[in-house]
């Protein structure tokens, strides 16, 4: 090949390794923006005094490679208010918190969606040199969508994963609040207590009661701040419970009562929902045992008899 053809393999070449470095460089940020924010959150409890510096120390040092994605993400993210607003519920849902995460997510589609097509170019350019045009293209407009999609299943996935710790950490929730309940505190110094108490079993169902007491101390009403809980964790129970408050709040009936209730109701439901599994365990195993136990058996228990038939008839 001469020198001229060789260009668009080293243009190509260039650009997937300086990409590629480029992702290595916000990965290894990332991994240090969290171990700093971990070391801040333990100083933070042990010296709140001190937090205040730190935070704004850890928090210019994380901007760097946060900053361009941000920066980046402002100019392709979608303008309008709903989109935005679909997207701040999505991380809210998710566990994120910051006003300029949809940016920095849109910032990391544009970067991935380019990285991934120069990636397959280079190995296009080098492996497989004989692809034709069609081929190029469909590979090339796949590439960059695996790479503009990827941010999307992550916070999928990090969404259901947050999601799942909170549905297995409800029902302790649930009768620590009866038991405040009952105690006699009130409705939102029982949220609070619960919220402080489940802090190290669960972290995530903690955080959002949190939430919830900071909405209802900011002016929020009790019936707008617990819808607003119902829709960040998108969680039937919690929805369930959220909508029994507010009717109890609403008719100024007993909130012990609607609780114990409510907490027997749920507990049956969870006994239930348990026997439906099992029942559907024998329907989930009959794939498994067709494909690698029956096999076996049959070798075990035919393969003497089939081995004598054989030697019968060769006699």
């Amino acid at each position: 090949m001469t020198p001229v053809e060789n260009m668009p393999l080293l243009f190509a070449g260039i650009a997937f390794i300086a990409f590629s470095l480029f992702m290595v460089g916000v990965i290894n940020a990332f991994r240090n923006s969290a171990e700093k924010n971990r070391v801040i959150e333990k100083i933070r409890r042990e010296n709140p005094y001190t937090f205040s510096g730190m935070e704004a120390h850890g928090k210019a040092a994380g901007h760097s490679f946060v900053g361009v994605f941000r920066s980046f993400g402002k100019k392709i993210a979608p303008k309008t208010p709903e989109e935005y607003t679909r997207m701040r519920l999505r991380f809210f849902r998710a566990g994120i918190r910051n006003p300029g995460a949809p940016f920095i997510l849109w910032g990391m589609k544009g970067a991935l969606l380019v990285s991934g097509a120069a990636g397959f170019l280079f190995f296009r350019l080098t492996l497989f040199e004989l692809m034709n045009f069609q081929s190029t293209m469909t590979g090339l407009v796949f590439s960059a969508a695996i790479g503009f999609y990827l941010p999307d299943l992550w916070l999928y996935f990090h969404t259901r994963k947050r999601k799942r710790i909170i549905f297995e950490g409800f029902p302790d929730a649930l009768d620590l609040l009866v038991i405040c309940v009952e105690a006699g505190m009130g409705l939102d110094a029982a949220l609070a207590r619960v919220g402080e108490e489940i802090r190290l079993s669960n972290t995530p169902l903690s955080d959002e009661l949190r939430f919830l007491n900071l909405e209802i101390r900011a002016g929020k009403t009790r019936e707008e701040a617990l819808r607003n809980l119902a829709l960040r964790t998108n969680i039937d129970d919690v929805q369930n419970l959220a909508t029994l408050l507010i009717q109890t709040d609403r008719f100024g009936t007993s909130v012990a009562r609607s609780l114990r209730v409510y907490a027997d109701t749920f507990r049956s439901k969870r006994f239930q929902r348990a026997e439906e599994i099992a029942a559907k365990l024998p329907v989930k195993i009959v794939f498994p045992v067709t494909v690698f136990i029956f096999p076996a058996l049959f070798v075990v228990i035919a393969g003497p008899a089939v081995i004598r038939v054989y030697q019968t008839f060769l006699q």
